[in-house]
């Protein structure tokens, strides 16, 4: 009969199952690639360590369908691997926050790095943003008096408790911010109005274990002068960012553009012109958010 795996208790890994039914059945690493390349299965000797150490996890097709097949070679129940695969890990991508990297966005001594001070190396280090939408709406004197932003977070160390934001507005007024959170508590708002910009901590309702997803929506007011564009800053990779903005039907641009630039300050590389549909509304959607600057620009009519 074969083992099962599971009887060792709810903390049971896939790493410890995989290498114990290894070793139960005294197979060697090299027996388990010629095993699945008979198959047309190819994965790699250091891909097989990874996994029975813990280091990484199957999680391309090609993966997964070498976790099938290695079921019924280590005489384990069907599923019985597969079923130890959680959410995929952030083991191989770039950090959270890397200084070094975010500066190639931002560059150096950014608003973003004055605005966060000794903060800046550790910003978000416990989080991985995953997607971001933000919905931006204009106000019939042509400035940006509302947006609203849903993100979901991973966190990539246990113990996580909040998301820290910096927002950076049309000259903003004294008094005229306001942030809140659906369905949470409004935090508190680090005015600066040197930098134009605003920071909070956003709690995220709980303290997030490893590997752990949370989604955090909401919504920045202020008045502020007449507005022509609206970007994000991006300083890791995501697997989508959206970028919806509504005008008011008494404040219609006369045209309108999409960009993505490297950094902060670069000429746009892509620029399209974008139309609007007959909600007055403009998107941008990229198909691969790479770090860099996004955004949607316009101009106003004489």
């Amino acid at each position: 009969m074969p083992n099962n795996p599971h009887a060792e208790g709810p903390d049971t890994t896939f790493a410890t199952v995989f290498r114990q039914a290894l070793r139960q059945r005294g197979l060697p690493l090299e027996r388990i690639r010629d095993h699945l390349r008979a198959q047309q299965i190819t994965v790699s000797l250091a891909t097989l360590s990874h996994w029975q150490r813990g280091r990484s996890q199957p999680e391309r097709v090609q993966s997964l369908l070498a976790v099938d097949a290695l079921e019924p070679l280590l005489n384990l129940p069907t599923g019985t691997l597969r079923s130890l695969l959680g959410p995929h890990r952030p083991r191989g991508g770039p950090p959270p926050h890397d200084p070094a990297a975010a500066r190639k966005v931002l560059g150096e001594n950014s608003d973003v790095e004055q605005a966060l001070g000794d903060a800046f190396p550790h910003f978000n280090e416990g989080l991985r943003a995953l997607t971001i939408h933000e919905t931006v709406n204009l106000d019939e004197h042509r400035s940006i008096h509302e947006t609203s932003i849903v993100t979901a977070v991973q966190a990539v160390r246990g113990g996580v408790q909040h998301l820290t934001v910096v927002h950076f507005l049309d000259s903003p007024k004294a008094g005229t911010v306001e942030l809140t959170v659906s369905g949470g508590t409004p935090p508190r708002i680090r005015f600066m109005p040197e930098l134009g910009c605003v920071a909070a901590d956003i709690p995220l309702g709980r303290r997030l274990a490893r590997t752990e997803t949370a989604v955090v929506a909401y919504t920045l007011r202020s008045a502020s002068d007449v507005s022509h564009q609206h970007e994000r800053r991006v300083t890791t990779p995501l697997r989508t960012y959206l970028l919806h903005v509504r005008f008011h039907p008494r404040a219609v641009p006369a045209s309108c553009w999409s960009y993505h630039r490297e950094q902060i300050g670069a000429e746009p590389r892509h620029r399209h012109r974008s139309t609007l549909d007959a909600f007055h509304t403009a998107h941008l959607l990229p198909a691969h958010c790479s770090p860099g600057v996004y955004g949607i620009e316009w101009k106003w009519p004489e």
